[in-house]
């Protein structure tokens, strides 16, 4: 096996255009090829309301080719630090969602084995439980950017869906409840109780009304302060970004953060020791510009970065 790193198409050999469609234009490899596995969850059968995130992959597949290799802020390209690589779909189908989750589960666990670290693309929200179970041993802390604490019991009668990931997690102690923090909270919500699970086990909720006043910096020094050194696990939803800039997701609220605000806070990630991570909710057939899915791509290039020590604190 090669020791050089894979490369992303030249664009100006080959346009951006053309060629298959891969993450950021990467070659499709197994997971012991590579440092950081790029991996697609075609799932949204946890989805409550609005389909299509199981679309999300592949259209940000699409608008990575606009993503180019090194980053502007740093000189650094995260294709020259580490080696990456596309490693394609779990293969999952659409009709049997505890038979997903086991499958997920599975597949993260043998790339764990493999010796990746993976950054997934969604798919719904619930991909993160079964990313986790495959990934971590013990619990571990979470920096969780959505506009929905996802901390619900249950939905129709169902415990396994997009609003309810992160309570799962808890309780199947894969996250440390006292180092996680959930950033950039609102929206109308169905009871006034609904937070109270998150609150009890101690978990940080930063609504947007608090991002405001005191700004992404001091946000992401806290949040830093409370993951600390250990391992942590990232989780995006694009629906913390307000839909004027990501409209194609499944349960927009107005009055969220900017793509601007989200690059910074993606950033201040720099250093900590991030285990895994996951960008998710994009639903392309909710935005037919291709907005969504460019801004997603966008965060994923970010969050690459990050991961490979080619960005910076904001």
């Amino acid at each position: 096996m090669s020791t050089e790193n894979f490369q992303p198409l030249d664009s100006g050999k080959v346009p951006r255009f053309a060629g298959l469609s891969t993450f950021m234009r990467l070659p499709v490899v197994r997971p012991d090829q590579v440092d950081i596995a790029l991996i697609g969850i075609p799932f949204d059968s946890g989805t409550t309301n609005r389909p299509g995130a199981r679309h999300g992959p592949r259209e940000i597949r699409n608008q990575s080719a606009l993503v180019r290799r090194v980053h502007h802020a740093t000189g650094l390209s995260p294709f020259d630090l580490a080696r990456v690589g596309d490693c394609g779909d779990v293969p999952l189908s659409p009709l049997d969602l505890n038979g997903a989750l086991d499958t997920i589960s599975t597949y993260f666990a043998n790339v764990r084995r493999a010796g990746a670290k993976p950054l997934a693309v969604g798919g719904d929200h619930l991909v993160t439980l079964p990313i986790l179970r495959g990934t971590v041993d013990e619990p571990v802390g979470l920096i969780h950017f959505d506009a929905h604490s996802d901390t619900y019991d249950e939905f129709f009668g169902n415990r396994y869906n997009h609003g309810t990931p992160f309570r799962r997690a808890v309780e199947e102690g894969l996250l440390d409840p006292k180092r996680m923090i959930q950033i950039g909270i609102r929206g109308s919500i169905s009871d006034a109780r609904n937070y109270d699970f998150a609150r009890d086990a101690g978990i940080r909720i930063v609504f947007i009304e608090e991002f405001i006043a005191r700004g992404a910096e001091s946000i992401m020094a806290e949040a830093r302060s409370i993951v600390g050194e250990a391992p942590t696990y990232i989780s995006f939803d694009i629906d913390v970004i307000d839909p004027s800039f990501a409209p194609g997701t499944g349960t927009p609220e107005i009055g969220g953060i900017t793509t601007r605000e989200a690059q910074q806070m993606v950033r201040a990630l720099h250093g900590l020791d991030i285990v895994a991570a996951d960008l998710v909710e994009v639903s392309p057939p909710l935005d037919p510009s291709g907005l969504t899915a460019l801004t997603g791509a966008t965060l994923l290039f970010e969050l690459l970065s990050v991961m490979t020590g080619a960005s910076i604190l904001s």
